[in-house]
């Protein structure tokens, strides 16, 4: 056998095992895609459940805070268990409890059975994130922003095609049509068990090789002080980033009728522009990030979008839509480069950080919404929107991170 051949083969082994971890990637962003489509819906059908069941905007809120804190309460726990003893196969037993929700949800015909099944949407999500995280920072190949780019914006790509379909579906049909979307959860449960299988083989061979130390002992650089301080910073940011967009995509179909008098589905297609410019910038953040440094993303995807945020609420309805875009596009660009940071500061806890900043993300959201609803209710949806105009100045606490990019080099 020549030297040539002898020389091939390890690159032909790596080659196969970079286009098999680029495959779990793709799987679980289709997931993702899945996953926080049928999730949308849940906002997406807001308009019909105030007008089948005289809902007021505070209980509009408390939906949304009914699926988002199931989710936020229960992430960081699922997250430190399975960082300690991890659960391959709960990928795929994750999605059939949203499965259970969603036609729950379909059939639901008062306001708490609507309230549950919201709860089990977000019951499934609270497994869903923080275990898919883990798994693409494993398929990462070191490019751990480009993976959670790539995983996040098959998220963001969901919950934009989500008031799509429900303005050319549910809306025309009714709620009993979301049972249609239990084919999306059933695809998901197939491709996640294939993902659980490579999951379960890869911790066996990281028990073998003992991989993760030497990765542990290179990022292990701040102290324990330091470290919470970042993390409380961190999480600032995110409730800047949050609650800004869960007023948009909890309210924005409201505002945009009560404002302009457009229809329902004209207002669903509005939601949709921006939430694909959410996905659009979901993506550039993880590869930018791994560029030039998750500090400076952070900087201009929080701080950035201030002033498109502060002259949305006296733009007529084309600037609106412009405006959104543009918010979208920079503030969707912070999740990533924020997950990535937390997780570098604490890399031998990514479950618990996946866990605690999906789960923040959700619960922040969520208080956002109902407390944004109940300030509708005392004086107009347009206020909230000149309140929520300020946010984005939370993001100049991005001063006070530490450069843990330039310690590592």
């Amino acid at each position: 056998m020549s030297e040539n051949t002898l020389s091939a083969r390890p690159r032909l082994a790596a080659r196969s095992d970079t286009n098999t971890t680029f495959a779990i990637l793709v799987s679980l962003s289709v997931c993702h895609l899945l996953n926080d489509m049928n999730q949308s819906l849940v906002p997406a059908l807001y308009p019909i459940l105030k007008d089948s069941y005289q809902l007021d905007f505070g209980q509009i809120g408390l939906i949304t805070l009914a699926f988002q804190l199931t989710a936020s309460m229960l992430q960081p726990l699922v997250g430190m268990v399975t960082d300690r003893r991890p659960q391959p196969y709960s990928l795929p037993i994750a999605m059939g409890c949203s499965l259970i929700g969603l036609l729950l949800l379909s059939v639901a015909n008062n306001y708490v059975t609507i309230l549950l099944a919201a709860a089990l949407v977000g019951l499934g999500s609270s497994v869903f994130h923080p275990e898919s995280s883990r798994v693409a920072r494993m398929a990462s190949g070191g490019r751990h922003g480009f993976a959670q780019s790539l995983f996040q914006v098959g998220g963001s790509t969901g919950s934009a095609i989500g008031p799509l379909l429900a303005a050319f579906i549910v809306v025309p049909r009714g709620q009993t049509s979301v049972a249609w979307f239990s084919a999306a959860a059933l695809l998901a449960i197939l491709l996640l068990s294939n993902v659980s299988v490579w999951y379960s083989r890869h911790l066996t061979q990281r028990k073998t090789t003992g991989g993760a130390s030497a990765v542990n002992a290179a990022y292990a650089v701040l102290s324990r002080k330091k470290v919470l301080f970042a993390i409380v910073i961190l999480v600032a940011l995110l409730f800047s980033k949050n609650v800004y967009t869960s007023s948009l995509s909890s309210y924005y179909t409201f505002y945009l009728i009560h404002k302009f008098g457009v229809t329902v589905q004209d207002a669903q297609i509005h939601l949709f522009i921006f939430l694909g410019a959410v996905a659009a910038g979901t993506f550039a953040g993880g590869p930018i990030g791994d560029r030039f440094g998750r500090k400076p993303v952070i900087w201009f995807s929080i701080l950035g979008a201030f002033p498109f945020a502060l002259m949305l609420p006296y733009a007529n309805l084309f600037w609106t839509g412009m405006l959104t875009v543009a918010i979208g596009l920079i503030l969707a660009s912070a999740f990533s480069a924020i997950l990535v940071y937390a997780q570098d500061l604490l890399p031998d806890r990514v479950g618990m950080v996946a866990g605690m900043f999906f789960g923040f993300s959700f619960g922040l959201g969520g208080l956002g919404a109902a407390a944004l609803g109940q300030i509708a209710d005392w004086t107009s949806i347009d206020t909230v929107y000149r309140l929520c105009s300020f946010l984005p100045l939370i993001g100049l606490l991005t001063a006070f991170l530490p450069n843990i990019e330039r310690r590592r080099s």
